[in-house]
C-alpha cells in the first residue's frame, strides 16, 4: 500500500490481496515475487508468500502459492480524501484462482464506497475476471449496490462501476490472442491493456479497448525490447483512436540499428567495444545478425533509458468517470 508511487501511469497503489503465482512468460522476473521473498521472515509482509530457492543457475525467488486477504489493507482507500488513480493489487492479482468471489466482493465494496477515486485493476487472469463480473451483474438489491444502476430504471441488471477500470497484461502475441478477446467480452466502462514487459512484436485487436500502456522490462534478468515493437503499438493505437502511454524502455535502450540487408557491418566491432554491456537484438526477440531488423541495445538502467519514444513522451489517458 502506498499513497505515492513511482509507477508512471498511476498515483497510488492498494494491495488488499497478498501473494500470487507465475502465470506466463512475463512473470519470469516478477519484482513482486523478489520483494516478497526478501521480506518473508516471520512478522514481515511477505511471510509465507514467497521463498528463496536454489536452482542450477543459482538462487531464485519463488511464490509459495499462498494467497490471502489483508484485512489491515482493505479499508485504506476510504481514508484518502483527495481523488487518486489507484492501481489495485500492484504486487498480486485480484482475480487469482485462490481468491474467493466473496473476498473480491469486499474489494469491490470498498471501491464502491470510495467512488471519488479511480481504480485500475490489472490481471493476468481475464477469464476469471470475466467470470466474476458476469456473475455479479444479476444480484439482489443489497449486493447490486456494488454496481451502478442503469439509466433506464431497470433494477435487475447492474452495470460495473464507472470508476473501476478493468485491464489485462499482455507480453507477446500468444497472450494477446488469449486475453484481449476475453477482456472485450467483460462488462466494463473502461478496459485497458498493459503491454509490459513487451517480449515480442504484437498485432492487437483494439476494438473495445480504451487505453494502452507499453513498456520494456527492468530489474534483474531484464529482457530488451525492440523499438519497432513499441512503434508498432503506438501506430496501432493511433489508427484505432486508443489513448497510448509509453511507460518505459526498461533497462535497455537501442544505441545503433540497421536493416540486415545493409552489407556494411564493419562498424559492429566498434559498437561492441564502446558498449560492452550491449548486444544485438532482432525483431523476433533473438540475438545475433539475423531477423528483419536488428538493433544494438545497451543496458543502461531504467532511469537513463527513460521513456521517450522517438523523442516524444506519450501520456495518453482515457476519460475519468467517478461514481
Amino acid at each position: 500500500m502506498a499513497d505515492r508511487t513511482s509507477i508512471e501511469w498511476t498515483d497510488a497503489t492498494w494491495t488488499p490481496i497478498k501473494g500470487c503465482t507465475r502465470k506466463s512468460p512475463g512473470c519470469v522476473n516478477c519484482y513482486a515475487e523478489i520483494m516478497a521473498a526478501r521480506f518473508s521472515k516471520e512478522g514481515q509482509w511477505g511471510e509465507g508468500l514467497a521463498t528463496i530457492v536454489e536452482t542450477p543457475q543459482g538462487k531464485d525467488h519463488r511464490w509459495t502459492g499462498a494467497v490471502r486477504l489483508d484485512d489491515n489493507e482493505l479499508l485504506k482507500p476510504l481514508s484518502w480524501r483527495k481523488p487518486r488513480r489507484i492501481f489495485v493489487c500492484s504486487t498480486s492479482d485480484l482475480f487469482h484462482e485462490a481468491v474467493s468471489f466473496d473476498d473480491i466482493d469486499l474489494v469491490f465494496a470498498v471501491m464502491n464506497r470510495a467512488r471519488h477515486h479511480t481504480y485500475q485493476v490489472l490481471t493476468k487472469r481475464p477469464d476469471r475476471m470475466r467470470e466474476y463480473i458476469k456473475s455479479r451483474t444479476r444480484l439482489p438489491d443489497e449486493i447490486g449496490a456494488f454496481y451502478d444502476l442503469p439509466t433506464d430504471g431497470s433494477v435487475t441488471l447492474y452495470q460495473p462501476l464507472r470508476n473501476v477500470w478493468l485491464g489485462t497484461s499482455v507480453e507477446d502475441q500468444p497472450r494477446a490472442d488469449e486475453r484481449l478477446a476475453v477482456l472485450r467480452d467483460t462488462p466494463a466502462c473502461t478496459r485497458f491493456v498493459s503491454f509490459e514487459p513487451m517480449l515480442g512484436p504484437i498485432t492487437a485487436d483494439l476494438q473495445g479497448i480504451h487505453w494502452a500502456i507499453v513498456g520494456g522490462e527492468s530489474g534483474p534478468g531484464a529482457r530488451p525490447m525492440h523499438p519497432d515493437w513499441a512503434r508498432s503499438l503506438r501506430d496501432q493505437c493511433s489508427a484505432a483512436n486508443v489513448p497510448f502511454l509509453f511507460k518505459q524502455w526498461g533497462d535497455f535502450i537501442s544505441v545503433f540499428d540497421r536493416d540486415v540487408d545493409d552489407p556494411d557491418w564493419r562498424r559492429c566491432g566498434s559498437w561492441e567495444d564502446t558498449h560492452p554491456k550491449g548486444r544485438w537484438h532482432n525483431l523476433a526477440g533473438g540475438t545475433g545478425f539475423h531477423g528483419e531488423r536488428v538493433v544494438y541495445v545497451d543496458r543502461v538502467g531504467k532511469k537513463r533509458a527513460g521513456r521517450l519514444l522517438d523523442g516524444l513522451q506519450h501520456d495518453g489517458y482515457p476519460e475519468v468517470h467517478h461514481g
